[in-house]
């Protein structure tokens, strides 16, 4: 057992994650004396956070068209305010562990057959308590056959789910998944009571007041959360500011006290305050420009190859990102996973090879690319970076500057715009991210790609690296899907951008920060306090 290992336990204790007695059993089985572990788990709770304080955030995202059905969320407003209210079977933690949630354990023997033990006695914010009843309909919620989740590509191996008593339930897929536990954790996969998916009933740590969509979510703290020592703040506000100068604006007067997506090309200016945090953290984010196959002409393999050609990419991450970033090669599996195929050559801006490609493809006239900064701030000079290193190779490429209100219901994963901006959070398993915006099955497969060769051979892949245990085939698996997605695919994956956030000097968090998504993994309000 190492000093890291005690650390790690010791946050735990602080965190709410394990009580006193667990935390003495695992510190003791290190060989450390009785007098020494009391002493360690005295200052681990002395360390809990302080509670109390209104906690205004300003974030980036919101529409007019949000619920707080959890089936629906697409942006970060409404993944940040689900995971407020709500709570799913297992988290991956602020150091990037995948632990239980609402599962207090699971197990499997062939990754085939899953069982997850629910905590007993966790409350929903009408009083109900939370049982193995409630976990079977949130999960047809979004199984269902006319169910239009987000979330029902990633639940399609799901053979059977059933209750096993009140506290357990199990499933049986169609085909091992060592990743399951990972898949059960998505954010759209919230667990609400029987019956009410749409309400914003849940179990998280604070309870919705009101909402209005693309607006505003007014939250309480929940005062009978089953986590110890998370929660921290008495009400929260989420706020909507698209505008990241009005973001920035309103966090310099104190009008909130965080924001996500701090603009780049401001950000000397933030780091000057003496009131302001700046936190950069890196992952798996990273912007994409999806070309949909079924619109034309992105159904011409050469069109979409001469467009990969077309772009300058370390320009893109030097001028959109100032360098808070790195290239992307068109697939989105970032350095940080684990299987990211580090053998691939870097696809580079060449001008003789696109113009080599668009005229193999006979398409003539002006590509429309639709953008907007609501798909992430500096998209629409992304946009135009791109049409203008395109013009070099006779490529001439429109950018139609969209509406930021109504973006990703009327433009993005849309026939009627063959090719926008996008960007993706990034997800932690290889198998998670294909199947959650690159297999056939899945409503987010922004590309529409589908019925090729190269598709057809990715999504068998993909089932076969699911059911494989041996680690190196695993790996060989994974690194030809990325070559297939770059190669054949409709996604221009250009950017993986590091997250870039601000916070007031009033606002503490713990030493690790989550890097699965934006805001400390998207739960910033439950982890965060005010110091």
């Amino acid at each position: 057992m190492t000093k890291k290992y005690i650390e790690q336990q010791q946050n735990k204790l602080a965190n709410g994650l394990i009580d006193r007695r667990r935390f003495m059993m695992s510190v003791l089985a290190t060989g450390l004396a009785l007098p020494a572990a009391l002493s360690l788990a005295s200052k681990a709770e002395a360390g809990a956070h302080k509670q109390g304080g209104l906690f205004r955030m300003g974030i980036a995202h919101g529409s007019t068209t949000d619920t707080l059905d959890s089936a629906t969320s697409e942006n970060h407003f409404t993944l940040i305010n689900g995971y407020t209210f709500g709570n799913h079977l297992t988290e991956v933690n602020n150091d990037g562990q995948l632990v239980g949630e609402l599962a207090e354990s699971y197990e499997s023997d062939d990754a085939q057959t899953w069982v997850f033990n629910l905590r007993q006695g966790v409350e929903f914010h009408n009083g109900k308590t939370m049982t193995s009843e409630d976990v079977v309909a949130s999960f047809n919620h979004h199984m269902g056959e006319d169910s239009t989740s987000a979330a029902k590509g990633l639940l399609t191996a799901v053979k059977s789910l059933k209750a096993d008593g009140k506290n357990r339930v199990i499933f049986e897929l169609e085909s091992a998944n060592a990743d399951f536990p990972y898949i059960v954790s998505d954010y759209h996969i919230s667990i609400r009571p029987a019956g009410d998916m749409a309400s914003g009933i849940g179990t998280g740590g604070y309870i919705v007041q009101s909402f209005e969509p693309g607006v505003k979510s007014v939250l309480k703290r929940n005062p009978n959360y089953w986590k110890e020592d998370r929660a921290h703040f008495d009400e929260v506000q989420l706020i909507s500011i698209v505008d990241p100068t009005a973001r920035q604006t309103a966090l310099m007067n104190g009008d909130i006290d965080a924001m996500d997506r701090v603009d780049l090309k401001t950000i000397n200016l933030f780091k000057r305050n003496p009131n302001v945090n700046i936190m950069e953290v890196t992952g798996t984010a990273h912007y994409t420009f999806p070309m949909r196959l079924n619109v034309d002409p992105f159904s011409d393999y050469d069109l979409r190859m001469a467009l990969k050609y077309s772009i300058k990419r370390q320009e893109l991450v030097d001028k959109v990102l100032l360098g808070y970033g790195a290239v992307g090669n068109d697939h989105p599996i970032s350095t940080a996973n684990r299987y990211h195929n580090s053998d691939m050559p870097q696809r580079e801006f060449d001008a003789d090879k696109a113009a080599f490609h668009y005229k193999k493809s006979g398409h003539s006239g002006k590509i429309p690319l639709s953008a907007a900064d609501a798909a992430f701030a500096g998209a629409v000079d992304a946009a135009q970076l791109i049409a203008n290193s395109a013009s070099e190779a006779g490529i001439d490429i429109e950018v139609v500057r969209e509406p930021n209100d109504g973006y990703w219901s009327n433009v993005w994963n849309n026939d009627a715009k063959g090719w926008c901006a996008c960007y993706w959070g990034g997800r932690p398993t290889e198998d998670w991210m294909f199947s959650a915006a690159y297999t056939n099955d899945t409503e987010w497969n922004d590309t529409n790609w589908k019925g090729t060769d190269g598709s057809k051979k990715f999504n068998s892949l993909v089932k076969t690296a699911r059911a494989e245990l041996n680690d190196t085939k695993r790996r060989e698996i994974y690194y030809e899907c990325q070559n297939l997605i770059s190669d054949d695919g409709g996604s221009i994956v250009p950017l993986f951008n590091s997250y870039v956030s601000a916070n007031s000097k009033a606002i503490a968090t713990d030493e690790d920060v989550g890097a699965n998504w934006d805001s400390d993994g998207a739960k910033c309000v439950e982890r965060w306090w005010f110091a």
